[in-house]
């Protein structure tokens, strides 16, 4: 079988269409269409069937993709290999990340990569871990983020390194009652008005899971994705808030710790299976970890 049109396979499971597709390989989509049928051909096996006006994957195509990635793995791998014997790693990497992450690790990561040859190309992303793989059609490494309790986004076709835990705490404004607390129960917030992240999100995620664990349920009011907005209208007075408490930056918020419950986001990095063996990316995610450790000390 055709490296190439493993590749075309593989794009086609990532993205979904055949002219996604065609635009992602610049090619048109007939010659994908092409590509596909020879490959079916020299597999002996229907690796698609129609769905409506599109075309999905039969099981032998799901099957087929799963070794693709073995077999595009490897062809990486090997190039990686010849780069290692010209000297150090080099090259570009491609990093998704949600963007508290950014502001968090990605000064860090820059900085010690300055004179490594790894050159990091990140795209900050604020999307929910569900949309993990399809990040993956474009980017090496996409660093997400979940609820504690929740699963990680790993399966036969993501790699999940853990990074950090984070803990979620609870800001109020400075002329809230509870000002000027350490901490605070979930039961005492239960007549509070929240602002939350929209649905998907780990911190909404977290949010629920305390209220399932305590029976209290939050009384939602708005739904705001950005971390700076949340905190500008919390400290006006306007409601109380979960948030990352590396995240908070207001200066006049008082933060407390949840008391009796534990609420964190864990921060993963996912890739293709086995791209952490190809130097330039295992020398960016060894800058992740080393950012993490850095921020988490501090």
């Amino acid at each position: 079988m055709s490296v190439e049109r493993l590749r075309v396979l593989r794009e086609l499971a990532d993205r979904g269409t055949v002219g996604a597709v065609a635009a992602a390989l610049s090619m048109t989509p007939s010659a994908v269409s092409q590509q596909l049928k020879v490959l079916a051909k020299e597999a002996g096996v229907p690796l698609l069937e129609p769905d409506g006006r599109r075309v999905r994957l039969t099981d032998a195509g799901r099957a087929l993709v799963v070794r693709a990635d073995e077999v595009l793995a490897a062809m990486d791998r090997a190039v990686a290999e010849m780069t290692h014997y010209r000297g150090s790693p080099r090259g570009q990497v491609r990093v998704a990340l949600f963007p508290s992450a950014g502001s968090l690790l990605l000064p860090h990561v820059l900085s010690t990569l300055a004179d490594s040859g790894v050159e990091v190309i990140a795209r900050d992303e604020d999307v929910p871990p569900s949309e993990t793989q399809r990040l993956l059609a474009d980017h090496d490494i996409v660093l997400t983020h979940r609820d504690e309790y929740a699963a990680p986004v790993a399966g036969p076709r993501v790699v999940v390194h853990h990074l950090m835990r984070e803990p979620l705490d609870v800001i109020v404004a400075p002329t809230h009652p509870l000002a000027g607390r350490t901490s605070v129960a979930p039961a005492e917030l239960a007549d509070e008005a929240w602002l939350s992240v929209r649905g998907g999100f780990p911190v909404d995620d977290v949010l629920n899971s305390i209220a399932t664990f305590t029976g209290v349920q939050p009384r939602i009011v708005q739904r705001l994705l950005d971390f700076r907005v949340i905190e500008a209208v919390v400290a006006s007075g306007y409601g109380v808030a979960l948030m990352p408490r590396f995240a908070v930056a207001h200066p006049g918020l008082s933060v407390l710790r949840l008391s009796g419950v534990r609420a964190a986001r864990i921060y993963e990095m996912a890739t293709r299976p086995h791209a952490d063996k190809r130097p330039a990316i295992g020398t960016v995610l060894t800058a992740f970890r080393a950012a993490a450790h850095r921020a988490t000390a501090e």
